[in-house]
């Protein structure tokens, strides 16, 4: 069964587990609400839903005609993301222990913007230690070019990313794109939008009945989905992407692997190091992207920071 991390923290082996996955989910809106399937091994093997049987009527002594569904075989191979917190003993000494829980939160909190940054960013080809990011994986119908491309956000072409997926359940986008939208639905251009609180206590706001999640900045303070994309036609260098997501069994899910005899986030205390006088904490997590179906997600390419257009 597939959990969110939040979930995952409710049934942690330990306080600190639960504090260090809660806290990764705190920084990432898509680490808040994508479920985990645990799995055993390096990694799976999947068959990805492309294309349904045919089916039809049929008349009195005829037969139906013969028809296959199109799976193509995927494979999925772990991750490993991880740190060392290494704290001096000087500090621990003269402060206690308890800012070394400190130290390590702000640990967790890069690891969780460095993978929100590769959910969407991510390239094996430019890092093989690193899993294929959706900004890789959509392609063909699934990637959508914005009318104009390389011009404002077209409302209409927004829904039709919508609808190009199968049940979607969140869009994802910057910030800045987040207030493009907001002032298109102010100027009535369309759209309805409004807001909800999340398991935090924040505000999340909602377009088409949607929940819109922020890819902020990464844990070099970069802008996620900053205006740094080209065009398709190469002409505009300064456009920004936005995202429709089917997050759930069978569609678009995380997949984590087994460490120190439980799945998921796991902390290890490692002590104070004989080569120096610093006490070390290890984070590690086995984990990856499954796309179960061939329209789990969209993109919406070659969008400018501009007033969006109906």
């Amino acid at each position: 069964m597939a959990m969110t991390l939040l979930e995952s923290a409710k049934v942690a082996d330990s306080i600190e587990n639960a504090t260090i996955i809660e806290e990764y989910a705190a920084q990432s809106d898509i680490l808040r609400v994508l479920p985990f399937e645990n799995h055993d091994g390096t990694g799976i093997h999947y068959n990805r839903e492309d294309e349904l049987p045919g089916v039809g009527f049929r008349g009195i002594n005829e037969a139906y005609e013969e028809s296959v569904g199109v799976l193509n075989p995927q494979s999925e191979s772990f991750k490993i993301a991880g740190g060392d917190l290494d704290v001096d003993k000087f500090i621990l000494d003269t402060q206690g222990e308890g800012v070394r829980t400190v130290h390590e939160l702000q640990k967790v909190k890069s690891l969780s913007l460095m993978w929100t940054r590769n959910f969407i960013k991510g390239d094996s080809r430019v890092n093989p230690r690193a899993f294929d990011g959706l900004q890789v994986r959509l392609t063909g119908s699934q990637l959508l070019d914005n009318a104009p491309a390389g011009g404002a956000l077209s409302l209409l072409k927004l829904d039709e990313t919508i609808d190009q997926v199968d049940q979607p359940t969140h869009v994802m986008m910057s910030k800045a794109m987040r207030r493009r939208l907001t002032q298109a639905v102010r100027n009535g251009l369309g759209g309805q939008i409004e807001f909800r609180m999340d398991e935090f206590g924040k505000q999340v706001m909602f377009y088409n009945d949607l929940p819109i999640l922020i890819a902020d900045y990464d844990n070099f303070g970069n802008d996620i989905l900053g205006f740094t994309e080209a065009s398709s036609d190469g002409t505009n260098v300064q456009c920004t992407s936005i995202y429709v997501m089917s997050l759930g069994p069978m569609k678009l899910v995380g997949i984590q692997g087994r460490a120190d005899g439980r799945y998921g986030i796991t902390t290890r205390d490692l002590g104070e190091l004989e080569t120096k006088p610093v006490k070390r904490t290890r984070v590690e997590w086995y984990n990856a992207l499954a796309c179960y179906h061939g329209r789990a997600a969209a993109r919406l390419q070659g969008v400018t920071n501009a007033p969006a257009i109906a």
